[in-house]
């Protein structure tokens, strides 16, 4: 196939009229309509600034790596080989998600439709053609591929494929490989831990790595720490396998549009989001904490599960209009994937901040989200840590001007990999300053909170929250509008002591 240089240079040449063959008339005519206010050109464009190093020309750019097309849909297994209809579960056309993407500020965005009996057939041979006319039509939009991929043992997962001439061949052979339901008739020696296990080793060894990240981990949870489909154990073997693509889950899931309708915010039937993150990540010292304090590079991220609009009877929003993973990183795929690796994220639901920075520097360096800071013998007596939120300057989607109510610093021990592989707590995690509007100060149009560590005498690590409400832990979700309930996390900054 041909690289998608030649198409982008074609897109200017798109006419409308080929939109709407694209997009089917009706989806276009919701692209096109003022469902919510855009989000400003600032979220999609990124703040340019410099960290040094190879950090030249990047920005926070927020995207969404977890969405839906008509492309997850159904299949009759009455027929030999399984006849695949579209539209079964989600019901957009790609580029209809890359409009909507784009018109609530993404810079980038991931089609992840369902698998199925066969269906590396259909991404190869239906899906992947739509992706590149959608690429050609939305070149604003970085659009990745790969799907919601059926992991072996566990619940759904991103496989995100770097972007190259193969690409579509290279997800079909993961897929048609190791994807649990691909096989037909389905194969049960394909739906276990060792076949994950196997799956990731598999990508680890490719030219071209791509990357994993587990959907809405604890939504089969039935109780606090009881755990479903996804444990600790097989996030802990997958890790160890291929530390550098199996790199972390969801922190705040899809589906958060559910209350609007009466129904369980992400889906979360059994065991509710808190503030609308998985509890795996909204509990401080709770599992993220477990595997930090491990030293694990493991990272959360923010997505919309897009299937059918809430508008439409569905429980989500659209790409951007409510969640978004800011990734700091050039406009570019490789760059995107990068940061996406090593942890330069922070994410957040309703615009609550426009940007977030968090440093932690010593007297011969600093580090920033994803990043490591050594400290030398002599440098454990202080560390300085800076916290910089750049507040919304216009309405988010909801026509809302959010504010930040509270930020919290969270601080836990990295105490190495333990001999527990079922642990889900690090007890050493702790809120160590909570900050109100009294304790930030305007620097142009950053908001920044300063904080001092005193005699760091092992390795931690730093993450940053905050919410719009004055909960000081985020409580057990009801049926309150997500609209009233925003946050924001970061990503942590790691601290060695040498």
């Amino acid at each position: 196939m041909k690289n998608s240089a030649g198409r982008q240079d074609a897109s200017s040449a798109v006419s409308r009229r080929q939109l709407v063959k694209y997009a089917g008339v009706g989806a276009t005519f919701v692209a096109a309509s003022p469902l919510a206010v855009a989000a400003p050109a600032a979220a999609a464009a990124g703040e340019e600034r410099g960290r040094g190093g190879g950090s030249h020309r990047r920005a926070w750019r927020a995207g969404d790596h977890h969405v839906h097309s008509e492309y997850s849909g159904e299949f009759d297994t009455s027929t030999t080989p399984p006849t695949f209809h579209k539209g079964a579960d989600a019901v957009y056309p790609i580029v209809t998600n890359a409009i909507m993407a784009k018109h609530f500020g993404l810079s980038w965005a991931m089609c992840t439709d369902h698998g199925g009996p066969t269906h590396s057939k259909v991404n190869l041979e239906l899906a992947y053609p739509d992706l590149l006319r959608s690429r050609a039509l939305v070149p604003e939009v970085l659009q990745f591929w790969g799907m919601e991929f059926d992991a072996p043992a566990l619940d759904h997962h991103t496989l995100m494929i770097p972007h190259h001439s193969d690409e579509a061949r290279q997800l079909f052979e993961l897929e048609s490989r190791f994807a649990k339901y691909d096989a037909f008739p389905t194969d049960p020696g394909r739906n276990t831990e060792a076949k994950m296990v196997e799956f990731l080793k598999t990508a680890k060894d490719m030219r071209h790595k791509p990357l994993v990240i587990a959907h809405h981990a604890s939504r089969s949870a039935t109780g606090l720490g009881v755990w479903g489909q996804d444990t600790p154990r097989e996030f802990r073997n997958g890790n160890n396998a291929a530390p550098d693509v199996y790199v972390g889950f969801e922190g705040a899931p899809g589906h958060q549009a559910g209350p609007l309708l009466g129904r369980a915010r992400g889906g979360y039937g059994s065991h509710p989001t808190y503030g609308g993150f998985d509890q795996m990540t909204a509990r401080v010292g709770g599992l993220w904490d477990a595997l930090l304090g491990e030293g694990r590079r493991w990272w959360i991220t923010a997505t919309s599960d897009s299937h059918v609009h809430w508008t439409r009877g569905g429980s989500d929003f659209w790409p951007g209009e409510y969640s978004k993973t800011h990734v700091y990183a050039r406009q570019d795929y490789a760059d995107i994937m990068d940061g996406l690796r090593n942890g330069r994220i922070w994410v957040g639901t309703g615009d609550l901040v426009a940007g977030l920075d968090l440093t932690v520097s010593g007297r011969h360096g600093g580090a920033a989200m994803g990043e490591t800071l050594v400290l030398g013998h002599r440098d454990r007596d202080r560390v300085d840590i800076e916290i910089r939120f750049r507040p919304q300057r216009g309405e988010n989607a909801n026509g809302d001007r959010p504010q930040v109510r509270r930020v919290d610093l969270i601080v836990g021990q990295v105490t190495g990999p333990g001999s527990d592989l079922d642990a889900d707590t690090n007890p050493t995690t702790k809120v160590v300053a909570r900050f109100g509007p009294r304790d930030w100060h305007r620097r142009g149009h950053e908001q920044v909170v300063r904080h001092t560590l005193r005699d760091v005498g092992s390795d931690l690590y730093v993450r940053v929250r905050g919410t719009s409400t004055d909960e000081a832990e985020p409580l057990a979700d009801g049926l309150e509008s997500p609209w009233d309930d925003l946050w924001f996390y970061s990503n942590p900054v790691f601290v060695e002591v040498r």
